[in-house]
């Protein structure tokens, strides 16, 4: 699921630079981290988390998610995936 969601990350920001943060992939701009992804099997939790700090521009109204769960990574959900990362940098 990692090496996936790289190559979306990649696509969709190419910008972002790969880096480890907190020994977890993460993606970041200008040295911030925007992104991140914590594996399942790392931490022993039943789904991986794809994250985003608060140097993602994602803010929508007076709430709004920061994490994502992961399960599987299907087409719409790649797509998604794709979108907020465009949509965190810009």
């Amino acid at each position: 699921m990692a090496k996936r969601l790289h190559a979306i990350i990649k696509a969709s920001a190419p910008a972002l630079v790969p880096k480890t943060w907190y020994g977890m992939p993460a993606y970041a701009k200008d040295d911030k981290v925007v992104c991140f992804f914590q594996s399942a099997q790392k931490f022993k939790a039943r789904y991986a988390t794809l994250g985003f700090s608060d140097q993602a521009n994602l803010d929508e109204g007076r709430m709004w998610p920061t994490a994502f769960a992961l399960k599987d990574l299907t087409a719409a959900e790649e797509a998604k995936i794709g979108a907020l990362v465009k949509k965190a940098v810009n």
